[in-house]
């Protein structure tokens, strides 16, 4: 951001992303940068372009990307960002931009990267909720033991629910917020339908001759394919204990040969040519 310059969350993650992957992320590159951000989170939750505009998926995870790497993550309101994002996955099985409007197959990534690094950031989220006022009935049903309010169900592939607890890692989120360091371990299960999402892509984004598309009845184009088969990746990799180890067969829909080459969830590169950057540009510094 600058005077009469390029001023939304795209030109920070743009920078700030770049500059972490050059080794080169300092006090100056990011004073105020999570400033800004936070006047763009909305009242539903997610993350707009600048301040005051609407909430919007891309938008969202350049915002909440941005935040890990210059490690303030901490000050959004992840609890209702969360809310925001996994109700945005429609009735279609893919993931919506915005409010009330269509799905659209590129936001498998936007929307599923998002709730991907969320996957390791609920610590952050149980510390949140457990600052918030409870209900006369919340904290009723609290004393008779029938209800965790830090937890929360996720689909499993099998189709059946499992109880996700904030607290399964008390270190997800804090200490270095380097690249490397967010890749090494997740929390549990994922925070949307993952089969379900890879049903989207690969029933109705995917074109037999080749590449990916908005939805039925549009054009195949690089920008959807390329994001279609990142929010394919993630998809698939959001069981995994860590982003480079191997997803069980139940979590890959159809043959096990589906399955694509993990990116890393912050910079949406494949892991291999991520590591191979990080090495050479921490052997520069």
């Amino acid at each position: 951001m600058h005077h009469t310059g390029e001023m939304d969350v795209r030109a920070c993650y743009t920078a700030i992303s770049v500059a972490s992957l050059l080794n080169i992320l300092d006090f100056e590159i990011t004073k105020g940068v999570g400033d800004y951000i936070l006047r763009c989170q909305t009242y539903e939750g997610g993350i707009a372009g600048e301040p005051g505009s609407e909430a919007h998926g891309g938008y969202t995870f350049c915002g909440l990307a941005t935040m890990i790497l210059i490690n303030e993550v901490h000050r959004l309101d992840l609890t209702s960002l969360i809310d925001w994002v996994a109700f945005r996955q429609g009735l279609e099985c893919g993931f919506q931009g915005r409010t009330n409007k269509l799905v659209d197959g590129c936001y498998s990534f936007w929307q599923g990267g998002s709730l991907f690094l969320i996957q390791r950031l609920l610590s952050i989220a149980e510390n949140q909720i457990k600052s918030l006022p409870m209900s006369i009935e919340q904290e009723q049903l609290s004393m008779e033991g029938n209800v965790d309010s830090a937890a929360f169900t996720v689909p499993k592939p099998d189709g059946s629910q499992r109880q996700i607890h904030y607290f399964e890692n008390k270190d997800a989120g804090k200490g270095s917020a380097t690249g490397l360091d967010f890749i090494r371990t997740t929390n549990g299960g994922p925070l949307f339908h993952s089969i379900a999402l890879q049903q989207y892509i690969l029933l109705c984004s995917q074109v037999l001759e080749g590449g990916f598309k908005d939805k039925p009845g549009k054009a195949r184009d690089h920008y959807h394919s390329c994001y279609c088969l990142s929010g394919l990746s993630v998809s698939q990799y959001s069981f995994s204990k860590s982003a480079d180890s191997p997803p069980p067969p139940n979590a890959v829909l159809g043959l096990y040969s589906n399955l694509l080459e993990p990116v890393h969830p912050l910079y949406n590169l494949v892991l291999d040519k991520y590591y191979k950057a990080h090495e050479f540009f921490s052997v520069m510094s």
